[in-house]
């Protein structure tokens, strides 16, 4: 279902799952509370009066400390992308947030029930005090987990980012090396083409760079364009070395063009097509990068007609008989669990990264990412 996007505009769509998640989490435990406070509290009258207290208070509870934060996070200096901080506003705003949830959840089941609890107040202001520092000691601990979780979830997030500029860190001096040594050897027999060669170094080197400065500007993304430009300007120089055993074809619909995508997510596929595909096999073969839209589905597809194999590349040597497999080499593990570190478990246990290769005939990867409908440009 499309999110409408005055909604997108303040809760950003990277949020609406984790949003979820925690409101389901409550209410589950809203619940819980309920059937306990009914066997252990004579106070209520009955199993539905229970409930309606325990769903309004943890609703109104868990909409201003979680929704409201996220709507507020500019004010609140919460950052992207799980927008978690202690800080003294936000400390202050979770403070006001439970004592207001718990003061309009209060209102509304005594609205149902027909009573008034704040006449506790004067009545019994032990009891009341007791109430709220009920509510106040739950809710902490649910922010608390909540906080904790987040935290591990971004940790885990920071070291698979660190393993994949290890990753790039081996790759891109080997690449660069021998690169520097065919621009040598060409400046002496073919100087135009050593000019063409030296400016797509340029070009990789500085899409490299912007990728790797993207995650320090959230303004300003790395799209399917960049990550195409930066594929393109690769498999330009790869071409020089191996010559007419190397062919390429990218196809990115302009549509798609600033489609969001994490950096350097291609790169190692098409590496692993060359190195595991094209150079093995004798004659060479074609490249061919697509991405396409279909349905709520962002597909993007890395297909080569090199040597192919039967097990993964670099694997335990687990692919099955047929040739297909989810993947266990040591790039496609870690493309692997970017995409889970970016996007979450794929939807209804699906495999967002499918690996299917014949040998002789070439191997194919299929990623199927989250459609973004507000990147995409009209046609």
């Amino acid at each position: 279902m499309h999110t409408p996007n005055f909604i997108n505009r303040w809760l950003p769509p990277e949020t609406h799952r984790g949003l979820l998640r925690r409101g389901l989490i409550v209410w589950a435990v809203a619940l819980g509370i309920a059937v306990m406070n009914w066997f252990n509290k004579p106070s209520f009258g009955s199993m539905s009066e229970a409930l309606v207290y325990s769903y309004a208070i943890s609703t109104a509870i868990w909409f201003f400390t979680d929704p409201l934060r996220i709507a507020a996070h500019g004010w609140l200096r919460l950052p992207a992308p799980n927008y978690w901080a202690l800080n003294a506003r936000s400390t202050t705003w979770f403070f006001c947030s439970a004592v207001l949830g718990y003061a309009l959840g209060t209102w509304i089941g005594d609205l149902y029930a027909h009573v008034s609890t704040f006449s506790l107040l004067t009545q019994s202001p032990r009891r009341f005090w007791g109430f709220l520092a009920s509510s106040l000691a739950i809710s902490v601990g649910f922010l608390f987990f909540f906080y904790q979780r987040e935290k591990a979830q971004s940790l885990q997030r920071q070291a698979t980012e660190a393993r994949l500029r290890l990753l790039e860190t081996q790759l891109e001096p080997h690449m660069l090396f021998n690169t520097l040594a065919n621009l040598r050897a060409l400046i002496t027999v073919d100087q135009e083409k050593a000019v063409d060669m030296l400016d797509r170094l340029n070009g990789y080197l500085r899409a490299t760079l912007r990728a790797s400065r993207s995650d320090q500007a959230p303004q300003r993304p790395h799209t399917l364009q960049d990550e195409f430009e930066r594929l393109d300007d690769y498999l330009a120089l790869m071409s020089v070395r191996m010559g007419e055993r190397l062919r390429h074809t990218l196809t990115l619909p302009p549509e798609l063009a600033r489609h969001p995508l994490p950096p350097l997510l291609l790169q190692p596929l098409v590496e692993n097509a060359i190195r595991h595909g094209l150079e093995p096999h004798v004659n060479g073969g074609e490249i061919q990068v697509s991405a396409q839209a279909i349905g709520k589905e962002l597909v993007l597809t890395v297909n080569d007609t090199g040597a192919g194999c039967l097990a993964v590349p670099g694997g335990n040597g687990n692919g099955s008989a047929n040739g297909h497999s989810n993947g266990s080499g040591f790039g496609l593990a870690q493309v692997r669990e970017r995409l889970l570190t970016a996007f979450g478990p794929a939807p209804q246990q699906a495999d967002r990264l499918e690996w299917h290769s014949v040998p002789q005939q070439g191997t194919r990867i299929t990623l199927h990412l989250p459609l973004d409908t507000s990147a995409l440009l009209p046609v």
